[in-house]
């Protein structure tokens, strides 16, 4: 695919002029601090040779996952690719009140991700939604969103997407995440309202909150080079996951006692109906019970927090479309220390995984 030459030449945003292979340095103000200076998010515009798409990549909407930040962080200092055409536009921290005290949401206490597109004489998160999408977003023509899990759990790399909007369907397999995950986004998240106004947005979860973890990080720019391959905007073959399954559905496993947690499986791992997930033990270590999957499925999410009360949420298992076994047979084939697993390596790091006590094959 080429660039879209229907795009002009000239590309204006945060009141600033950027010409074709030029690259800028720019802020936007979001809001102001107590003392009644402005408060400004940093931002980068990378400009192609040839008109073409522009593409907004945006991190830490909650303000404490940094697996994103650190990938845009790469975009500017190692991009892997060469941007050709169509423009980039690179936001590593979009929550900067959040991000400069660690904290998932803004000061006003309220999630950034459930405020767009905002409104202009709203709440601070409100307001901050709104200079957002209107600096940021509608200057755009696609959108990539960056997150984590939320504190307490790690995601295996997968990407969110409305996969009955074509054109979000179309960024969602090129980006080459192992799992898509077909759910529209809630009201109030910024890839929901981005797509109502025609921009189409994904996600990407990935990891874990204040950690920037480089395997991570390779994943997520790998897959950022191929949606710009897809686009038109960058040269080159993209590369391929390990698998790439759909999901439609998926289900928490939860505690039905408290205790202490042993895992039997980690995140990423392929699970077969009734195989254990993890034990909960006394703190003297008698046998609690035993969560086992309900089903076939992949481990989307897990608790990173080993201590549980009956209820709490322990492992998000993603049920692909067409079962485990073509997952099963992709992932014999793959080389040694091959992506995929380092990916699985690093996010097991979280947790201590060891065997169950049963035969349960």
């Amino acid at each position: 695919m080429t660039g879209d030459t229907s795009h002009p030449e000239d590309f204006e945003i945060v009141g600033e002029q950027v010409a074709l292979g030029e690259s800028r340095d720019l802020s936007l103000v979001v809001t102001q601090s107590f003392s009644g200076t402005d408060v400004s998010i940093p931002l980068k515009v990378v400009r192609g040779a040839q008109p073409g798409p522009t593409l907004l990549l945006t991190a830490a909407v909650h303000g404490d996952e940094l697996n994103g930040t650190g990938m845009i962080r790469e975009m500017i200092l190692a991009p892997p690719c060469e941007l050709v055409a169509g423009t980039l536009v690179l936001v590593p921290v979009v929550n900067i009140l959040g991000y400069e005290r660690n904290a998932r949401y803004t000061p006003d206490r309220r999630d950034l991700n459930r405020s767009f597109p905002g409104v202009a004489d709203g709440s601070l998160a409100s307001r901050i939604a709104h200079a957002i999408f209107q600096g940021l977003v509608l200057p755009c023509d696609y959108l990539i969103d960056l997150h984590t899990a939320a504190v307490g759990r790690t995601n295996f790399p997968n990407v969110r997407a409305d996969l009955g909007r074509p054109e979000v369907r179309r960024i969602a397999r090129a980006f080459g995440c192992p799992l898509v995950i077909g759910k529209p986004g809630g009201r109030g998240t910024l890839r929901h309202a981005a797509n109502v106004a025609s921009r189409p947005a994904i996600v990407l979860e990935a990891g874990e909150v204040s950690k920037v973890e480089p395997a991570v990080v390779e994943m997520g720019l790998r897959g950022i080079r191929n949606v710009l391959i897809n686009l038109g905007m960058a040269v080159g073959e993209p590369a391929k996951p390990a698998y790439q399954a759909r999901v439609d559905r998926s289900t928490w496993l939860r505690s039905d006692a408290g205790g202490l947690l042993r895992f039997h499986a980690a995140p990423g791992e392929v699970v077969e109906k009734n195989q254990p997930v993890a034990t909960c033990t006394t703190l003297l270590g008698a046998d609690n019970g035993v969560l086992r999957a309900p089903e076939d499925g992949v481990i989307m999410g897990l608790t990173t927090f080993p201590s549980v009360k009956p209820g709490d949420p322990v492992c998000h298992l993603a049920i692909p479309r067409r079962g485990i076994a073509p997952i099963r047979r992709a992932l014999r084939l793959l080389p040694d220390e091959s992506l995929h697993d380092r990916v699985l390596g690093e996010l097991a790091s979280s947790v201590a995984i060891d065997e169950p006590d049963d035969e349960w094959v």
